[in-house]
């Protein structure tokens, strides 16, 4: 193997300044660390009365591996030695397609377990809601939040504190961030992600979306749409578009925190179970890292490189920032946009391509490109992982070795699809597909790696709605058959949770497809698979914090410039000046956070930093 090329200046200066600027709290929380890993291991931390109420309900040969004692208090295992001891965050519901496979996940681990002479408990379930269910009704002002409670809900689980390392069983989009803040807040622990894996390929996301436009339209009904839905979304699994569950995916790859190309193995395979397995017997492994020493600089860095060099989720460029800040590290959309200038795009999946993940996968998938990127320089080949043979170990890819005894990985190789995945010197772009828009509007990023290059700039004057609802009324009134930059305020954290939009990609696609300029312009999400349409999201500071968008009026001129990275109202210096800010409409506000048990979520929308901070509600 030859050694790995130089670093790329720009990847190094980004990390450099990233750890300069986070010294004070990440040496803060890696000295608690080593106070936490410094107390007795496991359950010999314990009171006898905490320790017997912990392995209650274990049968007896557990117990006894988990605590060291047997049923009548007689030491066994040698002088009072005990076993490692594994505690399992469970995510299971079978309301997510992606997560119903791991209701049998906790009984593989524990076999797998005793074979090494250790054990496990499922310490805790978290919470786990599918965006897709509640897009664009009042459960939706739940999700964002949902992270930080999934979050919590992992420290609880894990605050029972008889445990030696760790295994989370989860996937989707808020979930994945959530039980990585909450380990990280357990960072002592070595801990190893385990995931489900997509559904194998139904409709194409393609046709899906031409069935959801011409639906817009009114061109066809609620049967031909749910037959198409249903047809695109239709067993275990992710969905197979390259949204927020599976860019999650792609960034734990990235930071080595599964057990290498366990990302996209379908539910099912054979080779799904042995990996599973293989999580068990790596989170057991000699020498592994507790998973806050992994997640350094070097490796949040790692993450960001591989969501833009493959178009990934724009949804990360707040989780991700919520999981730095968890490890003591501090990002912002600065250190994206100078990232983002230099990584080039190495894949095409839709949104920003016609291929699915399992023909990425097929193609190279993480293997391919994590080669690539390390072998460019734009990655930190030096970061740890869960393997004492590091980043490299996360080129290959897993197959289940001859005669179905156990398991090999082999090289990427060449890649087997150039219209899916390229070499970094053949790349789609040069550069990354996420790009940061800044201006008297705020600050702002834009996914550009979907949108044709002729549609990167978009001047026009612009309409103001206080809600999706008002943008898609008028739409189907045919007030917006012009050329229109949308501005939809009042959609961050602060005001109502910041759910996503991406019930407005139809018939936003719509007008762009009868051929006229249009843009969105929101402090609102969108889907991790936003389209083909621009939308600068993540508006910050928000309407509701005195955000400049509460100064937009119908029929200002908006530019739209990610050529530029200027996201602009074309209005006088001197009126905008002196405009007084609009206030978030009476009935809104008293709309906003009622039923749909959103009232528990008071606190979170009340305490959120922006979404350029993570929208945190923790710090």
């Amino acid at each position: 193997m030859s050694p790995s090329p130089p670093l790329h200046p720009t990847v190094a200066a980004v990390t450099q300044r990233i750890v300069q600027r986070s010294a004070p709290t990440r040496s803060v929380y890696l000295a608690q660390l080593a106070a936490m890993a410094a107390r007795p291991a496991g359950a010999q931390r314990m009171g006898c009365a905490n320790v017997a109420h912990a392995f209650a309900a274990m049968d007896a040969p557990d117990k006894r591996r988990a605590s060291g004692l047997d049923a009548i208090g007689v030491v066994v295992e040698g002088q009072g030695a005990r076993a490692p001891h594994i505690g399992i965050v469970n995510a299971y519901n079978d309301m997510l397609s992606a997560h119903a496979p791991l209701q049998h996940y906790p009984d593989l681990i524990k076999d797998e377990a005793r074979r090494h002479r250790a054990s496990a408990q499922v310490a805790g379930g978290v919470p786990a809601m599918c965006d897709g269910v509640t897009q664009g009704n009042p459960g939706m002002e739940l999700s964002l939040f949902s992270r930080d409670a999934i979050a919590m809900s992992t420290a609880i689980a894990l605050s029972h504190d008889v445990f030696d390392s760790a295994l989370m069983l989860g996937v989707c989009d808020k979930i994945v961030p959530g039980l990585l803040i909450g380990a990280l807040h357990f960072g002592h622990l070595p801990t190893v992600f385990v995931p489900a894996g997509p559904m194998t390929s139904g409709l194409s996301n393609k046709e899906k979306a031409q069935v959801r436009e011409r639906a817009a339209q009114g061109l066809v009904g609620r049967a031909e749409l749910l037959a198409a839905e249903s047809a695109a979304y239709h067993g275990e699994g992710t969905c197979t578009f390259y949204g927020t569950a599976n860019s999650n995916q792609m960034l734990l790859e990235a930071m080595g925190l599964h057990v290498p190309g366990t990302a996209f193995v379908n539910p099912g395979e054979a080779l799904r179970e042995d990996l599973t397995r293989e999580a068990v017997r790596t989170v057991l492994g000699a020498g592994v890292a507790p998973i806050g020493e992994l997640v350094d600089e070097r490796c949040i860095v790692n993450a960001m490189v591989a969501l833009l060099a493959t178009g990934g989720s724009t949804n990360h460029l707040i989780h991700w920032v919520a999981v730095a800040r968890a490890a003591g590290i501090v990002i912002d959309w600065d250190d994206f946009s100078a990232l983002s200038d230099v990584v080039p795009l190495l894949a095409r999946v839709y949104p920003n391509g016609s291929a699915d993940v399992n023909q990425f996968q097929a193609a190279g998938g993480p293997g391919f490109v994590i080669r690539e990127l390390l072998d460019a320089g734009l990655m930190h080949p030096d970061a740890r992982t869960v393997r004492p043979d590091g980043l490299r170990a996360f080129t290959r890819i897993p197959q289940r070795a001859a005669a179905g005894q156990g398991l090999a990985w082999v090289e990427a190789g060449a890649g087997g699809d150039h219209s899916v995945v390229r070499p970094a010197a053949q790349a789609f772009s040069s550069s990354g597909g996420l790009k940061l828009l800044s201006g008297n509007l705020g600050r702002s990023v834009i996914k550009v790696s979907a949108v044709p290059v002729e549609r990167h700039v978009v001047e026009a004057p612009c309409r103001v709605f206080d809600s999706q609802d008002a943008l898609q009324a008028a739409f189907k009134a045919g007030e917006l058959d012009r050329d229109v930059v949308c501005v939809v305020r009042w959609q961050g954290p602060r005001a109502n949770g910041m759910p996503e939009l991406h019930k407005l990609t139809p018939p936003l696609a719509v007008l762009q497809g009868r051929g006229f300029q249009v843009a969105l312009v929101t402090d609102g999400r969108m889907s991790g698979a936003s389209g083909n349409v621009p939308a600068a999201i993540h508006v910050s500071p928000e309407a509701a914090m005195g955000g400049p968008l509460a100064r937009v009026r119908d029929g200002d001129v908006v530019r739209v410039d990610a050529l530029a990275g200027t996201l602009q109202a074309l209005v006088p210096q001197a009126e905008w000046d002196t405009r007084t800010p609009a206030q978030l409409p009476a009935a809104l506000q008293a709309a906003n956070g009622i039923g749909m048990g959103r009232e528990l979520f008071a606190g979170m929308r009340r305490n959120t930093l922006s979404a350029e901070e993570g929208a945190c509600s923790w710090l």
